[in-house]
């Protein structure tokens, strides 16, 4: 494998790639970690540090990576193009327009790609004005000075003009998002793998050094620490499952008739509709995770309510209550996220306009039908399994005493975004490779980069 990994830098084209993509992610970590001005830093991280973890902010800070709790020029990360595409996925499923631009092709596409360009503009302008409303009510922050003498503080001071406060929040983090949402699409182009992911990807992993050393004082001092090797090879034997199961696919046959035009034979050739297991698990669990930090989130508004306090005493990540409830959103947003995102009526007449059919099975509706079959029974175990991927975290924090940021990386979004993301660019490398007669990473073939070659 080091080997394969010295061959990246053999080839210019695909050492450019690498290098170029690496420039970028840097320049995005730079970005996190400039304040937007008119605040005060020290006392809006240390509020954060000590309340954000399980909000709602908390998951937005996560995939902004970690620079919403520095109300940074990147403070609101690549979330509003990514809510803006879920937003006009979501529209494609009922709204006339949309289904048009679909079927008409690239160009089609391009428009959608521009609507929804402007729809994350404006939504992270909103966005950021709702920012610099809530920093504005971070008043009275307890914090310790240079002396120890513990204080009072403000994030926005008092003698800041509110209008021109307010405007340079939104312009600063607009423009912010702007550029990130550039960034991705030029790692896209230009570097390797997806640059949306790629960005999402680097945020989270940010995270995985501060967690390690979160949990090196639980570390048992007294003889081996059985414990800490046990948690470390159940982290490893719970990424194998899951790039297991995200590897997994559900292949349908296809055959494609043979066509005559002119002189020449089109078609005839058998192939698959592969259908990815793990296609929808990770929406799934963010819009599940979404909710369940909503009540969390509203509750910060009522600090002295005894009955919003009884209630949100069941919403806690260690009550289990919260786990089945949670367990039980994800089985339903999969299947919902599955019924917008795959459209079988739309892919069985894509197949019969092509003149391909599935064998035994009569085309159009039949194909249809038979498609939502194969993808119902699929469903159910993946969402099942994502469930439990979901829920790990919190078990093994409640049960192994893992700090709660490494036990983030024991499931959750955190893990499924990281395997996919890098199973994802793996493949991208492996075929660089093997297209130049260059080794690939796994001599046994497991890429389906080395697959689909042989």
């Amino acid at each position: 494998m080091m080997s394969s990994f010295k061959n990246i830098f053999k080839i210019p084209d695909l050492k450019n790639r690498v290098l170029f993509t690496l420039g970028i992610l840097v320049l995005y970590r730079i970005g996190c970690h400039i304040p937007t001005p008119g605040i005060e830093f020290k006392v809006l991280v240390h509020y954060f540090d000590t309340t954000l973890s399980n909000t709602l902010f908390g998951l937005y800070n996560m995939f902004a990576g970690g620079a919403f709790s520095r109300a940074a020029v990147f403070g609101l990360g690549i979330m509003p193009y990514i809510s803006a595409s879920i937003m006009i996925q979501l529209l494609s499923a009922v709204v006339p327009f949309f289904q048009r631009l679909q079927k008409e092709g690239e160009e089609g596409r391009k428009k959608i790609n521009q609507i929804t360009r402007y729809t994350a503009v404006f939504i992270s302008a909103m966005q950021a004005l709702g920012a610099s409303a809530y920093l504005r009510t971070l008043k009275g922050i307890p914090m310790q000075d240079e002396a120890g003498v513990t204080r009072l503080y403000n994030v926005v001071p008092e003698d800041v003009n509110v209008i021109l406060f307010t405007f340079i929040v939104m312009i600063t983090m607009t423009a912010g998002t702007i550029l990130v949402m550039w960034m991705g699409e030029q790692i896209t182009e230009r570097g390797i793998g997806n640059g949306i992911s790629m960005i999402i990807f680097i945020g989270i992993v940010n995270r995985f050094p501060n967690a390690l050393l979160a949990q090196i004082p639980r570390i048992n001092k007294t003889g081996i620490p059985v414990t800490e090797i046990f948690i470390l090879g159940l982290l490893i034997g719970i990424i194998m499952l899951v790039v297991l199961v995200t590897e997994g696919t559900r292949k349908i046959p296809v055959q494609y008739a043979k066509r005559v035009v002119g002189r020449k034979v089109y078609g005839g050739q058998s192939t698959y509709l592969p259908i990815r297991v793990s296609g929808f698990g990770v929406m799934a669990i963010i819009f599940a995770q979404s909710l369940m930090f909503f009540p969390q989130t509203i509750a910060q508004f009522f600090p002295n309510s005894e009955f919003v306090t009884n209630v949100m005493s069941y919403f806690d990540i260690t009550h289990p209550i919260y786990w089945f409830i949670f367990g039980l959103l994800i089985l339903f947003f999969t299947y919902f996220y599955a019924a917008i995102a795959f459209n079988p009526v739309d892919v069985a007449d894509n197949m019969q306009k092509y003149g391909g059919f599935i064998p035994g099975i009569r085309p159009g509706k039949n194909t249809a039908e038979y498609i939502d079959h194969v993808l119902n029974r699929i469903m159910l175990p993946a969402a099942i399994f994502f469930s439990a991927v979901a829920i790990w975290p919190f078990f093994v924090q409640t049960n192994f005493d893992v700090d709660p940021q490494l036990a983030g990386f024991f499931g959750g979004t955190s893990l499924l975004i990281m395997v996919g993301v890098a199973l994802d660019t793996l493949q991208q490398i492996e075929s660089h490779l093997l297209m130049r007669h260059y080794e690939g990473f796994m001599k046994t073939g497991r890429i389906r980069g080395r697959r689909a070659r042989g």
